[in-house]
């Protein structure tokens, strides 16, 4: 089943400014939570909840993608393949490519930038593209269509690749872009329309959702209290997350006590889950992104408390703090490696090689029997750096990454 083609970014992608929840101690213990503001009903919402879709993700974790076992970014999960040879060129060591990104402006986009430009260096060496220009939007939908206009009307273009800022501000850009006549790929964050060659993202929202509350639900007692920590309301794939995590939770014996937005800031973090430390017990932390677990298992260690099960990231901070402190944790992943994938699938396209219509690439969380096995992989990289990036065998491992 082909996904629709939506927002489908990481929360690591996202950097919207909306309201911060307060960090007064509330006076009603419900207050600011998501059992005080829908009465505890861990329902998720129909507006963001899709039955059909939750099904088909939490299927697609259990498919064998095609592809080579040591390159998960050339994996696909259940491929129609597209023939592109009306988009070859006669020397495709002569093609320029062209990406339009939504920012840089977080650790994981950081981290795919710097991939995805070792990986251009090494498809420039093998003569399978011959130049990359790059720009970005800093989380500005207008400048993004500026940006992308510009490409257009340069003319230098042999393929455009975008990530957009979001999904249907940008759908007439990159609309525009396919009407130039140049293929165009589109990764990480979709838009509502099938024009361009390749949408190339992984499984999706409701995957991360169910891999982090199925940990909990597997290795909580009945009875036990679950807090929610999420970044922002009203993005899709964020809403994704945790309408998969209240599906889940709602045929459990787990006390869901509610949710908190936090704008991934770990200060606020810190401080909410201290409120709630206070007013009672939390025996497991769900996150819809775990760039922030750190904060809020140093809110454990300053109450005295025993640390909770807690379903995390791939953020080498959170791993290592897993490590040192053995904790029972889960880090989910919106796979990282997937920046390599539509530098690679440009330079496929422009060759004539059939490539996936919707590339689906696999989104495997990073288990207990994993985890010193991914630390050592990455025991040089700083800590904001993302386990599943995917670079070991690029030109730049592993300064490009460690001298960011």
């Amino acid at each position: 089943m082909r996904a629709s083609r939506v927002l489908l970014a990481g929360a690591a992608g996202l950097t919207l400014v909306l309201s911060a929840c307060t960090t007064d101690a509330p006076e009603n213990p419900d207050e600011g939570t998501a059992e005080g503001e829908n009465g505890g009903d861990p329902s998720p919402d129909a507006e963001w909840f899709d039955r059909a879709e939750f099904d088909a993700q939490l299927a697609q974790r259990d498919i064998e993608p095609e592809g080579p076992a040591d390159e998960p970014w050339m994996q696909a999960i259940e491929p129609e393949w597209v023939d592109t040879s009306d988009f070859a060129i006669d020397d495709p060591q002569d093609a320029h490519l062209c990406f339009s990104n939504a920012s840089v402006s977080n650790p994981w986009r950081v981290t795919g930038s710097i991939t995805m430009e070792q990986q251009v260096e090494a498809l420039v060496e093998e003569g399978r593209i011959g130049g990359f220009d790059s720009s970005d939007a800093a989380d500005d939908d207008n400048q993004q269509i500026s940006d992308i206009q510009a490409f257009v009307d340069s003319g230098d273009c042999d393929a455009i690749i975008i990530s957009p800022s979001t999904t249907a501000t940008l759908t007439p850009a990159v609309e525009t872009a396919c009407e130039s006549g140049v293929p165009v790929v589109v990764f990480d964050r979709g838009v509502n329309s099938d024009c361009m060659v390749t949408f190339i993202h992984p499984i999706g929202g409701y995957a991360y959702g169910a891999d982090a509350a199925d940990f909990l639900v597997e290795n909580l007692e009945p009875g036990s209290t679950v807090l929610a920590l999420r970044i922002l309301p009203g993005v899709d794939v964020l809403e994704h997350r945790w309408a998969a995590a209240q599906e889940i939770f709602a045929d459990s014996e787990l006390d869901l006590l509610g949710f908190e937005f936090t704008e991934g800031d770990g200060a606020q973090i810190k401080d909410l889950v201290s409120q709630h430390l206070q007013r009672g017990e939390v025996d497991g932390i769900w996150m819809d992104a775990g760039d922030g677990a750190v904060a809020g298992l140093e809110a454990f260690e300053d109450a005295g408390r025993p640390y909770p099960v807690i379903a995390g990231e791939d953020e080498l901070s959170f791993m290592r703090k897993w490590d040192e402190e053995g904790l029972t944790a889960i880090a989910p992943v919106y796979s990282n490696f997937q920046w390599r994938t539509p530098v690679v699938a440009a330079g496929m396209v422009l060759a004539g090689e059939e490539v996936p219509a919707e590339w689906i690439l696999p989104q495997d969380p990073i288990r207990e029997d994993e985890l010193d096995d991914y630390l050592d992989r990455n025991s040089d990289m700083p800590s904001l750096h993302y386990a599943k990036f995917g670079g070991e065998d690029l030109p730049g491992f592993p300064e490009a990454w460690v001298d960011r």
